[in-house]
């Protein structure tokens, strides 16, 4: 037997011996030193972003995702990956316009799960949606099916990855709630940047604790989803539109 093929083997073997399940290997080695929170079927992570507060010309939370995940690569802008992005809704009969950061809605019922031929997205308990880089064959089927634009796909090789937030040429990628720091009792960088800018436009927690800030503030005042019509129950939801 060719000796190259049987160390390929030998290595496939070990990688699947430590490959668990979908999203394991991408960011247990990374967070190893952390004490994680368990994932909980009970649990429900949302965003909650009040277009009041959102200040058109602010990148606060743009420019905190490009840093936190290192997408900084020099590329043409039509492949430059983004996983937040800004855009302005003008209401026609009253000239109200509003400004709101769109990302992946981590959605209940995503459709980007249901078109993946390998399993590489896929929604934990908790209801985040992510993306398996190790199985990701970079069909893009994923984006094709997603209404809000929210994938990239990474078309060339990439230097100075950030270790918590790997990421791999050929492969899908989108924002991911900053899972690691959820997982280790810290809210995404979003969240922190449009604090420290002084707007608290947006705030995440539990949606299905009682005792969370944001339960509290959804049960309080009228909120709404993206493409309402799609019946895809966000987990990223928009007060003032």
């Amino acid at each position: 037997m060719n000796v190259s093929n049987q160390n390929r083997r030998d290595f496939l073997k070990k990688s699947a011996a430590i490959t668990i399940a979908p999203g394991v290997l991408l960011y247990s080695i990374s967070q190893a030193h952390h004490t994680e929170r368990p994932v909980k079927s009970t649990t429900r992570w949302g965003m909650l972003i009040d277009t009041n507060k959102c200040i058109n010309d602010c990148t606060a939370c743009l420019d905190a995702c490009t840093e936190e995940h290192g997408l900084t690569e020099e590329v043409p802008i039509e492949i430059k990956p983004v996983w937040i992005r800004k855009v302005t809704l003008r209401d026609k009969q009253t000239g109200k316009e509003s400004s709101l950061p769109i990302m992946c809605q981590h959605c209940e019922k995503p459709p980007c799960v249901d078109v993946c031929p390998t399993g590489a997205s896929f929604k934990r308990d908790d209801g985040i949606v992510l993306v398996d880089r190790h199985i990701c064959i970079g069909c893009r089927y994923c984006m094709m099916a997603c209404p809000y634009k929210a994938r990239s796909f990474v078309h060339e090789a990439l230097e100075n990855q950030k270790p918590h937030s790997p990421r791999g040429k050929g492969t899908v990628e989108a924002c991911n709630f900053c899972v690691y720091r959820i997982d280790t009792g810290v809210g995404p960088a979003c969240i922190e940047a449009c604090e420290t800018a002084g707007h608290q436009a947006m705030i995440y927690g539990d949606i299905n604790n009682p005792d969370s800030e944001i339960h509290k503030k959804l049960k309080e005042m009228s909120s709404s989803v993206l493409r309402p019509d799609l019946k895809l129950n966000p987990g990223v939801r928009y007060q003032g539109l």
